[in-house]
């Protein structure tokens, strides 16, 4: 049997992690939102859809951001890669349908 205790301690717990869990979704769809205009730009102007210096400074920043939080800086690290991937993903598809909108306008 569960102390009643631990089992309130473990629920309030979990729901701070659902909480987390959730303003973490939101936060991710402001950026993916935010990075979609910074792709429309890059498209109309014929910019690459990757900066390269951007992400390496992108990637320092939040090593350094995860070790003064005590989170494992390889960690953030592979959590940005992924992020920075989809958003390169997305900014060539976005140049794409605007080359194809581009061309279908001539």
């Amino acid at each position: 049997m569960i102390d009643p205790d631990v089992k309130a301690q473990l629920s309030s717990y979990r729901q701070s992690i659902d909480n987390i869990d959730a303003a973490l979704v939101h936060i991710l769809a402001e950026r993916f939102r935010c990075t979609k205009e910074v792709g429309v730009l890059k498209a109309k102007y014929k910019l690459p859809p990757a900066d390269p210096a951007r992400e390496e400074y992108q990637i320092a920043r939040l090593r350094q951001l995860a070790e003064d939080a005590h989170l494992d800086p390889d960690f953030a690290e592979k959590f940005l890669n992924f992020v920075i991937k989809e958003v390169i993903r997305h900014h060539e598809q976005i140049a794409a349908d605007h080359a194809e909108q581009s061309a279908a306008a001539r």
